[in-house]
């Protein structure tokens, strides 16, 4: 199985902590120069410092602000104008805020809708071109279970993330022809801070403690546990190898099996 990543180069979006984080790492290990990206250069730079460069890698780091899709179309314009050209991209973003749909403002939504796809296409028209070139490209969407199965009490969550996996889908159908591969990874209840924050809201919301809700959610799960960011992080980065070249346009689901549906 050819798991090598060598001589690859990859775009990890929102990759300071969580899975976005543990995503750069795994494809770093398999041997890829590695551009991280979010907000916070402090903090990229202390990601960077602990990738790998056992196989010659030269990492960096791009900073941009995903709430304000012009200006991060201008940063990775200017940024692929200095040479930089990537195989593999890593869409990944924080997700809204919790809440029932049906009391959401529009800005709530539109928010959302610019961080997660808006983001997502700018990439994904800027990255493509040289994908096409190589011959070789991956695309990795990090999205939700929710696409297969709305979670409650977070309806815009839900509503942005069904509209994510339709467009990667449609990409995967429109670049499956140049090499390039679209794919969805689905993670379930992972220990990251924003399944933190999500219990603390519900135990605040419940009048339960944290630990109570806590011990809920592992018990709709068959596994009984979290993910750890690193098992998420690990079949999106079979999906960047050319192990996976013929899996293309797919959700898949990292939950412990907890989703509902095939």
């Amino acid at each position: 199985m050819d798991l090598n990543l060598k001589g690859k180069k990859a775009f990890v979006c929102g990759s300071t902590q969580g899975i976005g984080r543990a995503t750069a790492e795994e494809l770093a290990a398999l041997g890829a120069d590695v551009t991280l990206c979010a907000r916070n250069e402090e903090s990229l730079e202390a990601v960077k410092s602990n990738l790998t460069v056992e196989d010659g890698q030269s990492h960096q780091i791009l900073v941009a602000d995903f709430s304000k899709p012009d200006l991060l179309k201008q940063c990775v314009t200017d940024h692929l104008g200095q040479g930089n050209a990537y195989h593999i991209l890593i869409n990944n973003t924080g997700g809204p805020p919790g809440g029932q749909a049906i009391e959401a403002g529009i800005d709530e939504f539109r928010i959302a809708f610019n961080q997660h796809l808006v983001c997502n296409q700018i990439l994904a028209q800027a990255i493509t071109p040289a994908m096409k070139s190589a011959g070789y490209g991956r695309i990795v969407n990090i999205i939700s279970t929710s696409v297969k199965i709305p979670l409650n009490g977070l309806g815009v969550s839900n509503t942005i993330r069904g509209a994510v996996a339709n467009w990667s889908k449609t990409l995967a159908n429109e670049l499956g022809q140049f090499g390039i591969t679209v794919n969805n990874v689905l993670p379930g209840a992972t220990a990251t801070q924003r399944l933190s924050s999500i219990i603390e809201n519900k135990a605040n919301k419940t009048g339960k403690s944290v630990a109570e809700v806590e011990q809920a959610m592992k018990a709709s799960v068959p596994a009984n546990r979290f993910a750890e960011a690193y098992e998420v992080a690990a079949a999106a980065a079979f999906l960047c190898t050319p192990a996976a070249s013929y899996i293309n346009g797919v959700n898949l689901p990292v939950d412990g099996g907890r989703t509902g549906s095939l």
